[in-house]
């Protein structure tokens, strides 16, 4: 099936610091920034749920979110726009029917261009409020395909397609490899005031209309990204 790709929706963007990347009657897509949390935590502090009133565009009630990026993670997120909407979003998300396409700087990266990590993940802890995660034999199926887009300065500028949807699935997957994530706080060697986890949730395809063209949402390269990035190969904006 072919994909209908979407354009920002500059006409309509709110004025709370977030670009709409897509709107119809059923969903938006925001490009969220790295280090927003969707929803509230036990520390506090703002996040996209403050936000959502302002993306009501004219219904009465504000969208929700249809699936998770952690806080750190920016991109395309999907929210639904009303209750039946989002239900629908969530079975296709559970069902495992979107495609979702990331781009990740790693440590060093992968001898090979191109490739899949099929490693089982389970909680690290028993504790229901941890969402830390590991490599485990007994675990859930979870794979991932990669593929190296550019290389620079000891690192790699990865394609990463996670085929399942486990939490903290490619910084795991990634980890476990032998390249981390860049700047990742948890599973790598970043510390904590470094500069972020660079991992961008690039690009969405959704098969949202059963006989229309599936939907693609792609978010532009983050502004803390950027740099390495052109450095690893990425065409310099306006270019």
């Amino acid at each position: 099936m072919n994909a209908r790709v979407s354009v920002p929706d500059r006409t309509a963007e709110p004025e709370i610091g977030l670009s709409l990347l897509y709107r119809d009657a059923l969903m938006l897509v925001i490009d969220k920034p790295a280090g927003l949390p969707v929803h509230p935590g036990p520390k506090g502090g703002p996040t996209l749920t403050d936000h959502l009133d302002a993306l009501r565009f004219g219904l009465p009630r504000r969208p929700e979110a249809a699936h998770r990026l952690d806080r750190d993670t920016s991109g395309c997120l999907v929210l639904g726009r009303h209750a039946k909407a989002l239900a629908r979003l969530n079975r296709l998300f559970a069902e495992g029917k979107v495609d979702k396409t990331y781009w990740a700087l790693v440590e060093g990266g992968p001898e090979e261009m191109e490739g899949r990590i099929d490693l089982p993940l389970a909680r690290r802890s028993d504790d229901p409020r941890s969402w830390w995660m590991k490599t485990d034999p007994a675990g859930a199926p979870s794979l991932t395909l990669f593929r190296v887009l550019g290389r620079a300065q000891g690192q790699a500028w990865l394609e990463l397609k996670p085929v399942t949807g486990r939490t903290h699935q490619l910084r795991v997957h990634c980890t476990a490899m032998g390249w981390p994530i860049c700047g990742d706080a948890i599973y790598g060697q970043a510390g904590r005031d470094g500069p972020g986890l660079q991992l961008h949730a690039r690009k969405l395809r959704l098969p949202l209309y059963p006989k229309r063209e599936a939907i693609a949402v792609e978010a532009p390269a983050p502004a803390h990204m950027r740099r390495d990035l052109e450095a690893c190969g990425l065409a310099p904006a306006g270019s």
